[in-house]
């Protein structure tokens, strides 16, 4: 197999510390869901908004028709803390909760979450619930050509609308760097400039970037589409969400 390398401009960005202000904007009734693949910018984006409310780091790819608590809040059974449960939250109970998607183009997530030096990231790999018990080779995919992380699936997943109770917003995080003031008019959060998260730049070099480029081209070319933020609007079924 041909090897190929590019060159892409990455972003690591420097996780904020909440300090004093923390309290004069907090909303301790707030919540927000950041759900993700993974190496798309959600620790940082969780760790800015808990300046606002309580946030909720998440890995599920399967987002309920019906918003849950996650992990083992308000329940006694033994899930992970990066997925959703079974317990419903109640109707008036979700103007309190803004669930949000952040995104990024493939390749570099996958050099950077799924793939090591040493093998696959199997601890993550199951934690985002891949096929295999996460045991996927960046080879199999390269032989196969296909999307064996699944990487499309979860991002269709949260990006076409279903009949759901809750909105999601659709964030491309590779312009959320341009946009932050434009972000939190959106998300309805104050625009406070000096708590906004820092990033660095630097290169780094990704190899089969041909090869991933046409196993991807499908998902690349919807993120492509997209604009930066999106609100993917709820669709009730009144069959489906009678209580």
């Amino acid at each position: 197999m041909r090897r190929f390398t590019l060159q892409f401009n990455t972003d690591k960005p420097i996780q904020y510390n909440n300090n004093n202000n923390h309290n004069n904007y907090f909303n301790k009734d707030m919540n927000y869901y950041i759900c993700s693949y993974g190496g798309s910018g959600s620790t940082v984006l969780s760790n800015y908004l808990s300046n606002f409310g309580n946030v909720y780091h998440i890995h599920d790819r399967y987002p309920p028709k019906k918003l849950t608590y996650v992990g083992q809040k308000n329940t006694t059974k033994e899930i992970y803390n990066e997925w959703f449960n079974d317990v419903e939250i109640p109707k008036e109970e979700l103007k309190n909760y803004k669930i949000i998607f952040i995104y990024k183009h493939p390749i570099p997530v996958i050099f950077s979450r799924f793939a090591q030096a040493k093998g696959p990231n199997i601890p993550h790999l199951r934690n985002i619930k891949c096929i295999n018990n996460g045991n996927i080779y960046l080879a199999d995919v390269l032989i196969r050509k296909k999307d064996l992380y699944g990487i499309e699936e979860f991002y269709d997943n949260y990006t076409i609308p279903t009949n759901r109770n809750y909105e999601i917003y659709a964030v491309k995080y590779e312009l959320f760097w341009s946009n932050i003031s434009l972000f939190n008019k959106i998300i309805e959060i104050p625009d406070v400039k000096e708590l906004y998260p820092i990033k660095l730049e630097h290169f780094r070099k990704y190899n089969y970037i041909k090869e991933l480029g046409l196993i991807y081209n499908s998902l690349i070319n919807k993120m492509n589409n997209m604009t930066f933020i999106k609100i993917i609007n709820r669709i009730e079924n009144e069959e489906d969400f009678e209580n």
